[in-house]
C-alpha cells in the first residue's frame, strides 16, 4: 500500500504514484503515451509494455495477446495492469505514441483575400474628460466612443471590468485601449487597459482532431498567421477513436480526464507559439476552434453520452461563447473562445468548416467534400442546397483493426510499390518500419490486386509462390517488411483478415457517397469538384484511391485536396465575424442523411464489398488482370 516509484523507459520518466493506479493511467501522469484503440478495455492489446524491475503479474485479458515466454520476460497490457510496487517499464516501440505526421495548413490558405474583421477588435480611445455640460456616465462615454467606430449597438461590459472603470479613466489621463468581442447583434467589453496596446492584439486558430490538434497564431491587426504549432490528441490513451472516448467519459473514467487532456493540449501548444513569437499569453484575445461533434463536447465538458446511443442526439450543435478560461485555457483571462457549429451527432463544426473553406455553398456548381477517418464524412451541394452523412468507416484508415496497423508516426509505412516482383517501401521519418499506416495500407491492396497476388474479392491465391506469401495461425499473410529489418524484430505483415476490413471501410466510404448522389438524384458525372480533406486524405494516392473503390471514377483532374480545411475554416471565421455567421447558416441548411436508417445506404455497402466493385460500370477507367 502507499505509493510506489515508476520510471518509464526509453522516456526516462518517472513519477510516484498511488497504489492501485494502473500503469496506463501512471503513464498519463507522466506525459508518456501509450498507443491505447479501445479506451482502456483491455480488448486490443495495443497497449503492451514490458516490466524489468518490480513485480505486476500479467491480469487475465493479458494471457490472451501474450505467449507463456512474454509473459515470463514481464509483458503486461498497460491498461489492465494494476500497480502495488516500485515497477521500472519499457515501452515497446510498437506501444509508443510518438509525434504524428500532422496536415497544418497553408499559412494563408483560404483566406488571404478575406476582408479583416475579426471576432475580437481593440481600439485606442483618446476621450473627453467631462464637464457640467458632457456628464454622461463613464461608461456612456466609451460606448459613444465605440459607436463611432462600430454603429449604433449596445455594448455589454462584466462586473469585474466595471468595477476597476472609473479609476482605470482617471488615472490615465482618459487614454484607454478597450477590446470588444461581437455577441449575437451587439457587442461585449472584454477589458480596458491603460493607454495604446491597439497593436498587441492576436487569435488562435484551432484543429480540435481525433488524432492531432492543431493551432495556428494569428495576428489580429494584419491577418496574417504568425506560426502553427500541433501535436498528438492527448485524448488516445482513452481510445484512439471518438466512440472508445464517448465510453470512457460516461463510464468509470469520467468526463473531466478526457476534458482536461484536450484543454492541456491547447495549452501546450499556447505555450510553444508566445514563446517562439516572444509575446504574452495574455496578448491573446480569441480562439475560434473547430472539431468534430464528440471533440467539441469533450472539449467544452458537455456529457456526449447520447452521441453514440440511438437516435444520436448531442447535447447542442450551437455553442455558447464562454471565457477561455472558464474551461482553464490559458490566454487573456477575458478572452473568449468560440467553438464551430455542428449538425448532427457525426457532422461536426469540421465538416462545417470544410464547406466554408472549400466553398462548395459559394458555387452553382455541384461539388463534394470527403474527410477520411474512423468516419467519412462526406457533403455535396452547392449555393442552393447542402446534403450530408457520416459513414462509420471503422479504425483501418487509422490503423486499427489491422494486426500491423499503426497512425501516421515515425516508422509507418506509409508508401508500397511493386514493380517488376520486387516489393519498395517508404517510411515515415525514414526510420526503420514499425508498422503501417492508412495510406500505405491503401497502397498495399493496390499492389497486391494489380499484381494478381489477391483476387478482386481481396482474398489470396494460395497456390502462388511468392517468398512473402505466408500462413500463420491458418490465416494468409503477405510480408511488407521482414523482421531484420524492422525495429521490432518482427515481420509487417497484411493479413486476408486486414484486408477483408479495409475493403469494409472503404465500401462503407464509398457506399456513403454514393447514397448521397442517388438521394438527390445526380450521378458522378455531375460532380464538377471532388474535395479531399484531413490528415489522412493529404497523404492518399488518388489514383490508387481510385482503383479500389475507394473514392468515386470521376477525372482525376477534378479531385484535388484542400488539407486541413477544418484549421483553415476556423482561421477564415477568427478574422471575420461575417464568416463565422456564415458558418451559423451552413450548419443549419445542411439536411443530414442518417445511414443506419436509409436502406438503399445497406445495398450499396454490400455492393461495394469488392475491388472496385461489383458494378464495373461505375469505374470505367479501372481495370486487374484476371486470373
Amino acid at each position: 500500500m502507499g505509493d510506489h516509484t515508476i520510471r518509464f523507459l526509453p522516456a526516462d520518466q518517472s513519477l510516484r504514484v498511488a497504489d492501485g493506479t494502473t500503469i496506463a493511467e501512471a503513464a498519463r501522469q507522466a506525459d508518456v503515451f501509450i498507443t491505447n484503440l479501445c479506451g482502456g478495455e483491455g480488448v486490443c492489446g495495443k497497449c503492451r509494455v514490458q516490466v524489468t524491475k518490480g513485480r505486476a503479474p500479467a491480469e487475465a485479458l493479458a494471457k490472451g495477446f501474450f505467449s507463456q515466454d512474454q509473459i515470463m520476460k514481464g509483458y503486461v497490457l498497460a491498461c489492465q495492469t494494476p500497480i502495488h510496487d516500485d515497477l521500472e517499464i519499457i515501452i515497446p516501440a510498437e506501444s509508443r505514441m510518438d509525434a504524428s505526421k500532422i496536415m497544418t495548413g497553408g499559412e494563408n490558405q483560404g483566406t488571404a483575400n478575406l476582408p479583416l474583421d475579426p471576432l475580437v477588435k481593440k481600439f485606442y480611445l483618446a476621450l473627453t474628460t467631462p464637464t457640467m455640460e458632457d456628464n454622461v456616465p463613464d461608461v456612456e462615454r466609451i460606448a459613444r466612443e465605440l459607436r463611432k467606430e462600430l454603429g449604433w449597438h449596445t455594448f455589454d461590459i462584466p462586473l469585474d471590468c466595471l468595477q476597476t472603470l472609473s479609476t482605470k479613466l482617471r488615472e490615465n489621463d482618459w487614454k484607454v485601449t478597450v477590446t470588444v468581442a461581437r455577441h449575437g447583434e451587439n457587442y461585449r467589453i472584454l477589458r480596458i487597459e491603460p493607454f495604446d496596446t491597439a497593436r498587441s492584439h492576436y487569435g488562435l486558430a484551432v484543429d480540435v482532431g481525433t488524432t492531432t490538434v492543431v493551432a495556428q497564431l494569428l495576428d489580429l491587426n494584419t491577418g496574417e498567421v504568425l506560426d502553427v504549432e500541433g501535436c498528438h490528441n492527448q485524448q488516445a490513451s482513452f481510445g484512439e477513436d471518438v466512440i472508445s472516448r464517448v465510453i470512457f467519459a460516461c463510464g468509470k473514467g469520467g468526463l473531466d480526464p478526457v476534458q482536461q487532456a484536450v484543454v492541456k493540449n491547447i495549452n501546450t501548444l499556447i505555450n510553444r507559439l508566445v514563446k517562439k513569437r516572444k509575446i504574452s499569453r495574455e496578448e491573446i484575445d480569441v480562439i475560434v476552434a473547430a472539431g468534430n461533434t464528440t471533440m467539441s463536447h469533450l472539449l467544452l465538458g458537455l456529457t456526449p453520452c447520447s452521441i453514440r446511443l440511438d437516435p444520436y442526439v448531442p447535447t447542442t450543435d450551437e455553442f455558447p461563447q464562454i471565457r477561455a478560461s472558464e474551461i482553464g485555457i490559458r490566454i487573456n483571462p477575458r478572452g473568449i473562445l468560440e467553438v464551430m457549429p455542428c449538425v448532427a451527432s457525426y457532422v461536426g463544426g469540421d465538416i462545417v468548416a470544410g464547406v466554408l473553406a472549400s466553398g462548395i455553398s459559394e458555387h452553382e456548381a455541384v461539388k463534394c467534400l470527403i474527410d477520411i477517418g474512423t468516419n467519412g464524412e462526406i457533403a455535396i451541394g452547392n449555393q442552393d442546397w447542402l446534403v450530408c452523412c457520416s459513414a462509420s468507416a471503422g479504425p483501418a484508415f487509422e490503423g486499427g483493426g489491422t494486426r500491423c496497423g499503426m497512425r501516421a508516426t515515425d516508422g509507418a509505412i506509409e508508401k508500397v510499390v511493386i514493380k517488376d516482383g520486387e516489393l519498395h517501401y517508404n517510411t515515415i521519418g525514414g526510420k526503420k518500419p514499425r508498422g503501417i499506416c492508412g495510406s500505405g495500407l491503401i497502397d498495399c491492396i493496390y499492389e497486391l490486386v494489380r499484381n494478381n497476388i489477391i483476387g478482386q474479392d481481396g482474398k489470396f491465391h494460395r497456390e502462388r509462390e511468392d517468398p512473402r506469401l505466408d500462413v500463420e495461425d491458418n490465416i494468409f499473410e503477405y510480408i511488407i517488411a521482414f523482421a531484420h529489418e524492422t525495429e521490432t524484430a518482427a515481420n509487417v505483415v497484411i493479413t486476408e483478415s486486414d484486408i477483408d476490413n479495409l475493403i469494409k471501410s472503404k465500401g462503407a466510404v464509398f457506399a456513403a457517397i454514393k447514397s448521397l448522389m442517388d438521394y438527390i438524384g445526380l450521378g458522378f458525372d455531375t460532380i464538377d469538384t471532388l474535395y479531399v480533406a484531413g490528415g489522412f486524405g493529404s497523404f492518399l494516392d488518388i489514383p490508387k484511391s481510385v482503383a479500389i473503390g475507394l473514392l468515386p471514377d470521376i477525372p482525376l483532374e477534378n479531385i484535388k485536396f484542400i488539407g486541413n480545411s477544418s484549421l483553415t475554416g476556423a482561421r477564415a471565421s477568427l478574422l471575420s465575424k461575417s464568416t463565422f455567421e456564415t458558418c451559423l447558416n451552413i450548419s443549419r441548411s445542411m439536411t443530414n442523411i442518417e445511414l443506419s436508417t436509409y436502406q438503399p445506404f445497406t445495398d450499396e455497402y454490400i455492393a461495394a464489398l469488392f475491388l472496385p466493385h461489383t458494378d464495373e460500370k461505375l469505374f470505367p477507367s479501372v481495370t486487374y488482370a484476371k486470373g
